[in-house]
């Protein structure tokens, strides 16, 4: 029931927030724009599962809060059962408030229900489930093709039949980068690459997952890890180092395509006490922890160009 509790508040506090967040005109534009198509034009867009979400509230006579509630109980539902699936599931709850809940869930809508379809994979994942994985990734897709980037994690992360597992994986991100994503690379690269577009917190978002990948790389030992998710997250420290060089070349484009790395640091972060022998180290690893993150909030509301789109938070239904 708490963590029922938990998740309701979160998606509550997400899905009416009002004129909270950088693209929150941008949303309500697309959503009026929708409640004039058919049915078959919504999957004329990109992002059908978006989209067909702002087209069934339309026509049922809802508003921009409940296709924002909908997207805010998706991320919210791959927090809860990712964060239940570590030993430490409150810590990783912490981890999550600051920038993952605050920033990514109340601002970028579409992306932050594919990366909440995306920790539902990861905890199938963990445990063994692969097709759930795909099966999550997939739908996610449906809400931001740039979630289909992360289909190849499936066999990568594999422990037993691991070329039959790629085979069958890379099949489908073959065919889910056809559906999703092929079509959109000539308009990402000139839009993103070509541009030269910069998201100037790009790097220190970057170095946020840098800092855990390393601490896992360090630390795996001591993480309480089976061999199935020491693969699985050692692939995603590896994706996390690597962004740093090519944050470099395209800040934005690395920026995006990193948010999908987040889980990274509720991964280790929640597990970290357990590099201490004793009851008294671990309690002061996750003070360390809190005061890490408490920190990274205070240190975007304050420094952050864009702070401000989500300042003061807002709650609909009172206004």
């Amino acid at each position: 029931m708490a963590w029922g509790l938990v998740w309701l508040f979160f998606s509550t506090v997400i899905g009416y927030r009002l004129e909270v967040g950088g693209d929150w005109i941008t949303y309500l534009m697309h959503f009026e724009h929708l409640k004039t198509y058919t049915f078959a034009e919504v999957f004329n867009r990109g992002d059908p599962g978006y989209y067909l979400v702002n087209w069934i509230v339309g026509q049922i006579g809802g508003d921009i809060y409940l296709v924002n509630f909908f997207c805010g109980a998706v991320v919210m539902a791959g927090v809860v059962n990712f964060s239940r699936s570590q030993p430490l599931p409150w810590l990783a709850l912490l981890v999550a408030v600051p920038y993952l809940i605050i920033v990514v869930a109340m601002g970028y809508t579409r992306q932050s229900a594919a990366l909440g379809f995306l920790l539902l994979g990861l905890a199938a994942l963990g445990s063994g489930k692969n097709v759930w994985f795909v099966v999550w990734v997939l739908l996610g897709a449906t809400f931001h093709k740039s979630a289909v980037l992360m289909l190849p994690i499936a066999a990568l992360s594999s422990t037993t039949n691991r070329f039959w597992s790629l085979f069958w994986v890379g099949i489908i991100t073959a065919v889910g980068g056809y559906l999703f994503l092929f079509d959109s690379i000539d308009r990402f690269w000139t839009n993103y690459v070509e541009a030269d577009y910069h998201s100037r917190g790009g790097v220190i978002r970057v170095l946020m997952n840098v800092v855990p990948a390393l601490l896992f790389m360090v630390f795996s030992r001591s993480l309480r890890l089976n061999e199935k998710e020491r693969r699985l997250w050692t692939w995603m420290a590896i994706f996390s180092l690597a962004c740093i060089p090519l944050v470099f070349l395209s800040s934005t484009a690395t920026d995006r395509v990193a948010l999908y790395l987040i889980p990274i640091q509720l991964f280790v972060f929640s597990r970290l006490p357990f590099i201490a022998k004793d009851p008294k180290g671990r309690g002061v690893v996750m003070l360390a922890v809190m005061a890490y993150y408490t920190l990274a909030l205070a240190a975007w509301l304050t420094l952050a160009n864009h702070a401000f789109a989500w300042l003061p938070y807002r709650f609909a239904p009172f206004h």
